[in-house]
């Protein structure tokens, strides 16, 4: 075995024996990128070099300022403002709540960025709710766990600016973001379409009735609070600034909207806001670090190359390779969260896909991000997954089967975007931003 084919198998060995003792992702991503380096004999000081260069990007700033503004709209009580506005507009048809579960979270995504922040709140208030309304928990669960999806492609997306990171290409972010917007709309249609046939199927109820007076003020309270997304789509999409100075802005507006017209945020609920934050922020602060390592130990060691060399291998059909690619990022959803995924698979998978398959870098971020964001859906790690069935009080087990026709539509919809590209491109290429 050639020292290429040892570094490489000491490299992923390692990194599996750490994950499988439980050794935090980022020590184990460090660790392995360290153990690797030293049997290869490259000098530590490129590693330390490469775990500090990743984080002095001025793109990774919108990261926290994101997580901010969410932890500010969701204490804000912003979700429940959003799922009275949702219940407007779609919750007096058949199995109107489950409706207004998918919709909601279409606008909490744009808020959030997070598939699980959005099942933490959203689903702490509708899955119970939904049951004792007469449906089904597997229903309820499959509902609100696989909308939850959305926000993983709708900007701000989090997980869109950890594959700009990883990538190391340059790509604009604001772009990427506005690649985000069509998908998350398509996928949010798509996901209703079982919904609502399994609602009428089984006759669920219909959705909470208003008064006119009630409506109109629900409305003007929900689009005031709505008014985070405008900035980030309109800083970014007209060129007034760049993501991360759309995601400060947004910050400071989700704080005065809670403070000065909500009246339900003071200064100690932004503190324990700031310190709920802090958790996510250092999580991800130490795994990007660490990444960095761990992908110039890879670029180093070919990994991309070699990879690319084997699926060619296998067959020289594009249609194949593609099914196989994406066939490979759902395993690896089911198994590792998708953040880490992110991360540690962007450096191999991105010169492929825009090498050897010709996927532009923006159309394969969409890809790539709702295929794992799919695996936060399915066992046996799937975290959204847990979460849900966790609020409901039903194992795992037992409500997967309901799940079985969501699955479907979130596998029809992503081999939607990935053959035709122009659903991700389209609305950037308008805006001019292609």
């Amino acid at each position: 075995m050639s020292g290429a084919a040892t570094g490489t198998l000491l490299l992923f060995a390692s990194l599996a024996v750490l994950m499988i003792i439980r050794i935090p992702i980022a020590f184990s991503l460090a660790i392995s990128a360290l153990i690797t380096a030293t049997y290869l004999g490259i000098p530590y000081f490129n590693l330390f070099q490469k775990m500090s260069v990743s984080l002095l990007s001025f793109t990774f700033i919108a990261v926290p300022f994101f997580i901010m503004m969410a932890q500010v709209m969701t204490d804000g009580e912003i979700t429940a403002k959003l799922m009275a506005f949702c219940n407007i507009v779609v919750g007096r048809i058949r199995g109107g709540t489950a409706i207004v579960n998918i919709l909601v979270s279409m606008l909490f995504g744009g808020i959030s960025g997070s598939s699980a922040a959005d099942v933490s709140s959203i689903g702490a208030m509708l899955i119970p709710a939904m049951v004792n309304e007469g449906y089904d928990a597997d229903y309820s669960v499959a509902v609100t766990v696989t909308s939850s999806v959305e926000g993983v492609i709708i900007p701000p997306s989090q997980n869109m600016l950890f594959y700009a990171l990883a990538s190391a290409s340059g790509i604009s972010i604001s772009t990427l973001l506005v690649c985000g917007y069509v998908p998350g709309i398509l996928l949010t249609a798509g996901l209703m379409i079982p919904a609502y046939v399994i609602a009428v199927k089984k006759n669920y109820p219909l959705g909470e009735k208003h008064s006119w007076r009630e409506n109109i003020k629900i409305i003007g309270e929900a689009l005031i609070g709505l008014g985070a997304i405008v900035i980030v789509l309109a800083g970014t999409t007209l060129g007034i600034c760049s993501a991360t100075e759309a995601a400060a802005a947004a910050a400071i507006y989700a704080l005065a909207v809670t403070v000065f017209v909500y009246r339900n945020m003071n200064l100690k609920l932004y503190i324990e806001g700031l310190k709920k934050c802090l958790p996510t922020m250092t999580m991800a602060m130490a795994i990007i670090s660490a990444s960095g390592a761990f992908g110039y130990v890879m670029s180093y060691l070919k990994v991309p190359q070699n990879l690319a060399t084997w699926l060619l291998s296998l067959t020289s059909n594009r249609v194949a390779l593609i099914l196989l690619l994406l066939l490979m990022m759902l395993t690896l959803g089911c198994f590792m969260d998708m953040g880490i995924l992110i991360l540690l698979t962007t450096p191999i998978l991105y010169p492929i896909a825009t090498g050897v398959l010709g996927f532009s870098p923006y159309h394969f971020g969409v890809v790539l991000v709702l295929a794992y964001g799919i695996g936060l859906c399915t066992p046996p790690v799937g975290t959204s997954l847990f979460i849900g069935c966790s609020i409901a009080g039903v194992p795992v087990e037992k409500v997967v089967r309901g799940f079985m026709p969501f699955y479907l539509s979130m596998i029809i919809m992503l081999l939607l975007l990935t053959f035709i590209p122009s659903l991700s491109l389209g609305l950037p290429g308008l805006l001019g931003l292609l």
